[in-house]
């Protein structure tokens, strides 16, 4: 079964002007570029070494810029789209910078407030930026090729998502964390927020519980245990666990859907024995068929692929503004509003 997994780019492609060169950057923006082929005209972070070395790794960086403005002024003398991989505190603050009218990927999350998340909102409906939140995850191979089936209606009505992350994640990489009041869910479930949302729609109840971890008890919530409750009988649930430091032997990372007609079974290898990873895959069932479960060869993985789909989708709607612009600061507004509903709703 042949399945969508990527995201064509439309030919004539603007270029790219990125703000932060911080592991993110280097990890999956500049290798998604350089897969894509399209050209980066400069790369500024307040740390010029950092910059420096970022465009000594990945000769498609055209120049590593000593200030914002002459980033800024870099960007706008070739119409380049401003990549914002910047510190989710900043991101009021660089945009407030932005010229007018520019094109706009902003890092998630949008914000670390859903307060900061509509001033975003508000700011980049002022300037009139044509603003998108880089939620990418549901631009992975995998993700595509889910949302495909369940599109043809392979999968019949679907009733149940279940995410599941049992790891140990090294905290450790990011310092900044250990001063955050919100930890997990801002951080990394948002991720699987988003991709739920765009899978099912916005739940009408959400119930869920956040806690620290004993062997991280610097950081705020490290484990989460999340439901997702829709009308009728579908329902959705996420739960994480960072702190498996066991061995890899019963790590989990999954992702399973469940339908009248189907079921998609899909291991996100990322986070697997992370930041190494293992190898992600995609198994599906279709009911009444004697064939049992199916792997569906994959065509790359969350990075670089998905970096490659979420800029393709705004290149695409520059040059096409009828092609949906489905992770715009409008979409991942209602991300944010999910992320304080979950909050609200814990009981840590």
């Amino acid at each position: 079964m042949h399945l969508r997994q990527s995201i064509s780019p439309l030919p004539n492609p603007k270029p790219i002007a990125i703000i932060g060169a911080g592991g993110i950057v280097c990890d999956a923006h500049l290798p998604a570029y350089r897969q894509a082929g399209w050209r980066v005209v400069g790369i500024y972070d307040r740390s010029l070494d950092r910059a420096s070395a970022a465009k000594a790794a990945f000769p498609l960086v055209e120049k590593a810029c000593s200030s914002l403005d002459e980033l800024i002024e870099t960007a706008v003398a070739s119409s380049a789209i401003f990549d914002l991989a910047v510190p989710a505190d900043q991101i009021l603050a660089v945009l407030d910078k932005i010229p007018e009218r520019s094109a706009v990927l902003i890092q998630k999350p949008m914000g670390e407030t859903l307060e900061e998340a509509r001033q975003i909102q508000a700011l980049c409906e002022e300037k009139q930026l044509v603003a998108a939140v880089n939620f990418q995850l549901k631009f992975a191979p995998y993700m595509l090729a889910l949302q495909d089936l369940m599109e043809r209606g392979a999968l019949g009505e679907v009733y149940d998502i279940e995410l599941k992350v049992c790891v140990h994640t090294p905290w450790e990489l990011w310092d900044f964390l250990k001063t955050k009041p919100r930890m997990e869910v801002l951080y990394h479930s948002i991720h699987y927020l988003d991709l739920v949302r765009a899978l099912a729609g916005n739940p009408t109840r959400v119930s869920a519980s956040l806690a620290r971890h004993p062997k991280t008890p610097e950081l705020a919530d490290a484990r989460s245990s999340i439901l997702l409750e829709y009308e009728g009988a579908k329902q959705a649930r996420i739960l994480t666990n960072h702190g498996h430091s066991f061995g890899g032997k019963h790590q989990q990372s999954y992702l399973k859907v469940e339908g009248t007609e189907g079921a998609v079974f899909i291991l996100l290898g990322l986070s697997l024995d992370y930041p190494k990873g293992r190898p992600s895959s995609m198994e599906y069932f279709q009911s009444g068929s004697d064939a049992g479960w199916q792997e569906i060869p994959l065509q790359g993985d969350w990075f670089p692929e998905a970096f490659v789909g979420s800029m393709a989708v705004l290149q695409n709607h520059l040059q096409d503004p009828d092609f949906p612009l489905i992770h715009s600061v409008a979409d991942a507004l209602q991300t944010m509003e999910l992320v304080e509903r979950v909050y609200l709703s814990s009981t840590f």
